[in-house]
């Protein structure tokens, strides 16, 4: 690269929870700048899990982020061309990247659901995901799937 590489900008805390994950969640959902609404978007899911939730001894934001964990991908194919043929190579994931993928995921796969409001949504997606079901968590397994599907073009690394 010409340029140096940009450098991370500190995220604030979010006010409730004091969590910079929250932070970087929220701004990952927020549309047209409008962050007061995704920040209350995102605590009214938070109340619909503590209400519907099963186990007594985890909070909301622990289901949260539990489902933010089983949402992320350990591995991923990249496109390499060898020759004159496009390989699917399986590659490690970065930790911040796993993160990112798995917000994206978990917001994408939360707005094409069909509950009202996308609070709702939002809260439908993660309990599904904490106990490991769910579209963002079928998303992984797939993009594992297909890893393991490549294994074998996994020495064209770079």
């Amino acid at each position: 690269m010409r340029k140096r590489q940009a450098k991370k900008r500190p995220l604030l805390p979010d006010p409730k929870f004091n969590d910079q994950l929250v932070t970087r969640f929220v701004n990952m959902m927020m549309w047209d700048g409008k962050k007061s609404v995704a920040f209350k978007v995102f605590y009214d899911a938070i109340a619909i899990v503590e209400e519907k939730k099963q186990d007594d001894e985890k909070t909301a934001l622990e289901l949260w982020k539990d489902a933010l964990s089983n949402v992320m991908p350990h591995v991923e194919v990249r496109s390499r061309r060898v020759g004159g043929a496009t390989f699917q190579i399986p590659m490690q994931i970065r930790p911040d990247r796993k993160v990112s993928t798995a917000m994206k995921w978990l917001i994408s796969y939360s707005r094409k659901r069909n509950e009202k409001s996308m609070a709702q949504r939002l809260a439908a997606e993660v309990l599904a995901a904490a106990k490991e079901e769910g579209a963002a968590v079928k998303k992984r397994v797939d993009t594992h799937k297909m890893a393991e599907a490549n294994k074998a073009f996994s020495h064209f690394r770079f």
